[in-house]
């Protein structure tokens, strides 16, 4: 199985859409994705998110499914060293990495600035559990920290593929056949449900990793013992479709000027 996440293009947050720059990515974003064999598209319901979308589905002649639960992960908190009302990340890096419930995957809700909004470690178990119910709908039921495929056949793969090995791929399912899942959404919830699938604190995720407007992040299942499977990324924040278009690339969410190359 693939799972692509896709940010929505540039925003223009006061109208909850995109901007002109915003527009352009989502047109050159739906020529990358046309070409691809999608089993299902999926939508927040944020006009963002919907907007970036509507390219890809009128030209693919597809519809999308919302999920209310893939809205951005916004629960505001008041931020301890500026005092303003905010997202609950976005913190300075002396603040969340000294505090060792923020670098645990499972207990970083029980950080103080978290519990400040219950509404926090709700989301985190709503999300977690949404995800989890979507997965089971294509065969995949989270064991602990990994999934296992029920109706699968068992699969053994001892060896990575590489030159000296090509014999490793005879063994590996036809991608054709595979589920290929699109999710048009947005920056933090996204490195939610990645941590929730990686197994990597929120926290440390959504601080150390950017992901740029309409980039994508590809996720593949590695199914190569017994009926377990494990999501790997494959890519994250990728924008190709912007630099082959000579497309600048979006410093939206970030603190640091993005890179052009």
């Amino acid at each position: 199985m693939r799972i692509i996440f896709v940010r929505h293009g540039e925003p223009d947050y006061t109208r909850d859409s995109l901007t002109e720059k915003g527009w352009r990515e989502a047109r050159f974003l739906a020529e990358r994705i046309s070409k691809w064999r999608v089993t299902q598209f999926y939508c927040s319901p944020l006009g963002r998110a919907r907007d970036t979308a509507s390219c890809t589905l009128e030209k693919m002649n597809r519809t999308a499914i919302t999920l209310d639960w893939m809205k951005e992960f916004a629960h505001d908190i008041d931020d301890p060293l500026n005092g303003k009302r905010g997202i609950p990340w976005d913190f300075v890096s002396s603040f969340w990495s000294s505090d060792a419930l923020m670098l645990d995957q499972e207990r970083w809700p029980e950080a103080e600035i978290m519990r400040s909004n219950p509404q926090i470690p709700l989301g985190w178990q709503e999300v977690c559990h949404n995800f989890d119910q979507l997965l089971s709908s294509y065969g995949y039921v989270r064991d602990g920290h990994f999934y296992r495929m029920p109706g699968a056949k068992e699969r053994f793969i001892p060896h990575t593929f590489s030159p000296a090995r090509p014999d490793a791929l005879d063994a590996l399912p036809d991608s054709c056949d595979e589920p290929v899942i699109v999710i048009f959404c947005h920056l933090g919830i996204t490195c939610l449900v990645l941590s929730h699938l990686l197994n990597i604190a929120f926290p440390a995720l959504v601080h150390g990793f950017f992901l740029p407007t309409s980039s994508i992040t590809v996720l593949a299942s590695e199914e190569r013992w017994s009926n377990e499977a494990y999501f790997r990324v494959q890519t994250i924040g990728d924008v190709g479709h912007l630099l082959v278009n000579h497309e600048p690339v979006s410093s939206a969410g970030s603190f640091a000027k993005a890179f052009q190359g």
